[in-house]
């Protein structure tokens, strides 16, 4: 249920249901038909989305990509928007073993006419992305030629940002947050709103300063409201653990404790590489059984990267949180990172289900 929200709330059970049921006789079709129409878990959910949201006949929707972009069960909506937040190697896989071949995959979302929203990439994504854009006529928004924005501390885990753009006045507000990623993605949204055209600059001001300031993200550089010594992030590559550690050198300057966990087809060296450095203590575990890399695997690769620290192997992830959360010494903070898995795991351990 979780994975469908309409106006911020989690779907009625019942129509999510009767969404299943409809849409049920479609994939058992396509089942038994050739292996290259056979519909994924992704697929089907997509296509029950997109039915719950028009039966509620919603003025605005927002599509994530699952994968990519070109060939992703979403690309067949005829956006009123696009943006493509960041490019870095993941799902190499299946999307390609460069940064160009990735983002010529994210480039595939790209419509005639349609505003494109860039967020700060590396030269050889952002030529392919803009020679696409240039191909099917979509005009291109950057950050740093037709927007940015601009951001202070305000406490120690809140940010004032300014966002600047042409045409409109800037606008400020403060985010309850810590970390430049969330500062980014401040800025493309607001972006992204503005493309659209369909409000007046005070309406767009006023939503700015009230949906960031009241914003949650939960598992995104979280301190949990009922234990701040606890922070936790679903960082699983190399730039967003890079964004975790910068986070953590305010948050916990003295280092940290680390609870982690991967799965196995991320850059693992890469991730401890962004995160060791100020660890004090790193417990390992086994987020998810099948996708998980092995904890004793994981020990090695931090006893190569890092000898003279401590580290505890507890393979069940329940276990595991509630030990690392324990022997937590006093004043210092333990960073559950690395999975989303574990992430949600976390949450309900010590968030008291939140």
């Amino acid at each position: 249920i979780e994975r469908f929200r309409i106006a911020g709330r989690e779907v009625d059970e019942a129509r999510l249901v009767a969404a299943v049921r409809r849409v049920r006789p479609a994939v058992d079709g396509l089942r038994d038909g050739p292996p290259e129409t056979l519909p994924s878990f992704f697929d089907a959910t997509t296509a029950i989305a997109f039915m719950l949201f028009d039966e509620a006949n919603l003025d605005r929707a927002v599509v994530e990509v699952g994968l990519g972009g070109r060939l992703d069960s979403t690309n067949v909506v005829r956006p009123a928007v696009t943006c493509i937040t960041s490019i870095e190697l993941e799902h190499t896989d299946k999307l390609g073993k460069t940064e160009a071949a990735i983002a010529g995959e994210k480039a595939g979302i790209l419509k005639p006419g349609v505003p494109a929203i860039l967020g700060t990439l590396r030269a050889e994504a952002a030529e392919v992305i803009r020679k696409r854009a240039e191909q099917v006529g979509a005009p291109v928004w950057a950050r740093g030629e037709f927007f940015d924005v601009h951001a202070q501390p305000s406490g120690p885990t809140a940010q004032r940002i300014r966002f600047e753009s042409r045409g409109w006045g800037a606008i400020e507000a403060t985010v309850p947050f810590a970390g430049s990623a969330v500062v980014a993605n401040a800025a493309l949204a607001i972006a992204c709103v503005r493309a659209l055209g369909a409000h007046p600059e005070s309406a767009v001001r006023e939503a700015v300063q009230r949906g960031l300031s009241g914003a949650a993200l939960p598992g995104r550089i979280e301190i949990l409201a009922n234990d701040p010594a606890v922070v936790i992030d679903a960082a699983h590559t190399e730039r967003s653990s890079q964004v975790v550690a910068e986070a953590l050198a305010s948050l916990s300057p003295d280092g940290y404790d680390l609870l982690f966990s991967i799965s196995s087809d991320k850059n693992v060296e890469a991730v401890l590489a962004a995160l060791l450095p100020s660890a004090r203590r790193v417990w390992l575990t086994r987020a998810d059984a099948q996708r998980s890399v092995d904890p004793e695997r994981l020990g090695e690769k931090v006893r190569a990267a890092r000898p003279d620290l401590p580290v505890d192997i507890v393979f069940d992830p329940v276990a595991a949180t509630r030990a690392a959360r324990a022997a937590l010494p006093q004043g210092r903070r333990l960073c559950v990172v690395g999975s989303v898995f574990l992430a949600g795991i976390a949450r309900r351990v010590l968030a008291g289900g939140a």
